[in-house]
């Protein structure tokens, strides 16, 4: 067979089978970056052995077991290759008081309390919903310019209350 009809195929392998093959990567490692090297990894292993293999036109999954087994061996050899060794234990920290959370989550909610209903749904579409201007301007049936003057004030508010609430 010649060099260039071997390359040609697997050419057109890559390009039949590398979308099937990222999805499945992604799948399995639950990390698009991830999912692109073990796809790359994959098609190496292949091109590498592409001259040996027979029934070409059958690839597929023997691609997959290919991709399965690679991403394993990464999964085994990252639980020893991972591990830091310190002569001594690090010293343990200070205690943090479980409860501080809670009294932050508090003192939040009294100072969301002290604005008024509107500066608080702009503040809540446009900072936990995450809405641009123009979004929250078009929910609350408001122009740009008084959804930002609000927001100004809103924060404002909240600052206050919160530097008040720290001292």
């Amino acid at each position: 067979m010649a060099e260039g009809r071997g390359e040609h195929e697997f050419t057109c392998f890559v390009q039949r089978t590398r979308p099937a093959l990222r999805r499945i990567a992604f799948a399995l490692s639950d990390d698009w970056h991830e999912a692109d090297d073990l796809v790359q990894r994959t098609l190496m292993t292949i091109f590498l052995r592409w001259p040996e293999l027979d029934r070409r036109d059958t690839m597929a999954p023997y691609a997959r077991r290919v991709m399965t087994r690679l991403l394993i061996s990464d999964r085994r050899s990252s639980r020893w290759t991972r591990e830091v060794l310190f002569g001594v234990p690090p010293e343990a920290g200070a205690a943090r008081d479980p409860y501080v959370p809670v009294s932050q989550r508090m003192v939040l909610r009294d100072a969301l309390a002290r604005l008024g209903p509107r500066q608080r749904a702009t503040i809540f579409l446009r900072f936990w919903e995450d809405r641009s201007v123009e979004e929250t301007a078009q929910v609350l049936g408001n122009e740009s310019s008084t959804v930002r003057s609000q927001t100004v004030r809103a924060l404002n508010t909240l600052r206050d209350a919160l530097d008040a609430s720290s001292t």
